[in-house]
């Protein structure tokens, strides 16, 4: 990766870094562009809270799974023809949003969408990590991480304005114009810098994969209405993603490189980042429905309380990969927690008469908490990770985020169903985002009580 790194053209590399982060930014900003849309597009469609919230949990699901194949298909194909195959497959699944009349439709397009940006995220992430040389690291995943966080962070503020002045369906058709002219651009400048390798790709290992996640997340939502189904679809869902991890071990060349959880920091680092990203997709999964259905305010207001808290997350992203260079993880990471566990306060206490200047401040800083977390324990997860395994590490990584991640925003849904009464129902959902946090915690005090950089 270093040979890469002095080869290539400086020009030619900040071309690929400035369309590499605005794709993987505007697929990860549409994963949550639907927060602030759901109430609207459930009663369009006649469809419930429970069904409708899939159109968030099914791409952050479908992220998660077509994420393992992103590690094969950098190696088995030449990189320009996997930017511009992953570019023209979003647009596909865009054009798709633009004129879907039905909720399903509506869905198959997200999922396309998802399968796209699944690839392109990871291929964002490993695509910088070899163009620069090692020395930046910090700085260029902070860049990575920075979009990874600001995207989700500031898609449902962008959505509100888009549902209250526009109508939902321009969600899509605002976007459409955007990843044509970037498919244009990287058709025209985009370049190839390695050469193809001859792997198989295990369309097994694929198929395992999808329907033992699938049935898995699934079976929190089928459990309100059907605890035997419930039960069932968990339970075979487990089983089978048994069976796609025992197959990845014997596999020369595994979808997933499961057996890198074994490397100590990686396994670590990848919980806390884990932890940070359900707490941060699923407050402002909540947030937006709360406001919305018990506040009764509208989709813009709502994006609105999102907004101050995605600028802060965007602020403090591009500082904190130079901070974690020169000072290390430590006390980023255990200082964003105390801020994510400070502003869990309002949360939990919230109620109806909660001012609506109270909840947009404590999002605000549970975001600066999240930053000082999440790009560190990403930068982190990665130290230890030999060159020639980061595209796999990469891919597992993001796999785990993201399927914790849609599971986040279906368990949290499930737990604010359960009371009759949602504003005890979202107490209790906020409660659960106190609990990973504090978990959160627990994995950080678990590294540094063995690690080499408890003083850095």
């Amino acid at each position: 990766m270093d040979t890469i790194a002095k080869t290539i053209d400086p020009k030619i590399r900040l071309i690929v870094t400035l369309l590499l982060l605005f794709t993987c930014f505007v697929s990860l900003a549409s994963q949550t562009m639907m927060v602030t849309a759901l109430p609207v597009i459930g009663h369009d469609m006649n469809v419930s809270l429970s069904l409708v919230q899939w159109l968030t949990t099914g791409y952050t699901l479908m992220m998660g799974i077509i994420t393992p194949l992103s590690s094969n298909l950098y190696e088995k194909f030449k990189k320009r023809n996997i930017f511009l195959s992953s570019l023209t497959l979003f647009v596909l699944g865009t054009l798709l949003g633009c004129f879907a009349t039905n909720f399903w439709t509506l869905l198959f397009s997200r999922l396309i969408q998802a399968c796209a940006g699944g690839i392109l995220m990871s291929f964002q992430m490993t695509t910088m990590i070899s163009i620069y040389p090692s020395e930046k690291r910090g700085t260029i995943l902070g860049l990575s991480g920075l979009v990874i966080a600001f995207g989700p962070a500031i898609g449902p503020t962008l959505s509100g304005l888009i549902v209250n002045t526009l109508g939902w369906r321009y969600i899509f058709i605002l976007v459409l114009p955007l990843m044509l002219f970037v498919l244009l651009v990287g058709w025209l400048a985009f370049p190839n810098f390695s050469e193809p390798k001859d792997i198989k790709i295990d369309f097994t290992s694929v198929t395992l994969s999808l329907i033992g996640s699938g049935l898995t997340l699934a079976s929190l939502t089928v459990f309100q209405t059907s605890a035997i189904q419930g039960w069932g679809m968990l339970f075979i869902g487990i089983l089978v993603l048994f069976i796609f991890i025992k197959r990845q071990l014997r596999l020369k060349q595994p979808m997933l490189k499961v057996q890198l959880v074994k490397n100590r920091p990686f396994r670590l680092m990848t919980l806390v980042g884990i932890c940070a990203f359900m707490v941060l997709l699923g407050t402002e999964q909540m947030l937006p429905i709360f406001t919305q259905n018990v506040l009764h305010l509208d989709s813009m207001v709502s994006g609105m309380i999102l907004l101050p808290g995605a600028i802060v997350n965007a602020l403090c992203a591009a500082l904190v990969g130079r901070l974690y260079d020169r000072y290390g993880p430590k006390y980023l990471i255990i200082s964003g927690g105390l801020l994510m566990l400070i502003a869990a306060i309002p949360f939990v206490m919230i109620s109806n008469t909660t001012p609506v200047w109270l909840l947009t401040v404590a999002y605000m800083v549970r975001m600066i908490g999240n930053t000082l977390v999440f790009s560190p324990a990403m930068s982190e997860a990665f130290i230890a990770i030999a060159p020639d395994e980061i595209s796999h590490a990469t891919a597992l990584n993001n796999s785990l985020r993201q399927a914790f991640g849609a599971s986040a925003i279906t368990i949290l849904i499930v737990l604010a169903d359960l009371p009759s009464n949602f504003i005890t129902g979202m107490r209790l959902s906020m409660w659960a985002t106190v609990f990973l946090v504090v978990l959160m915690l627990s994995f950080f005090g678990l590294y540094l009580r063995q690690s080499s950089r408890k003083d850095t």
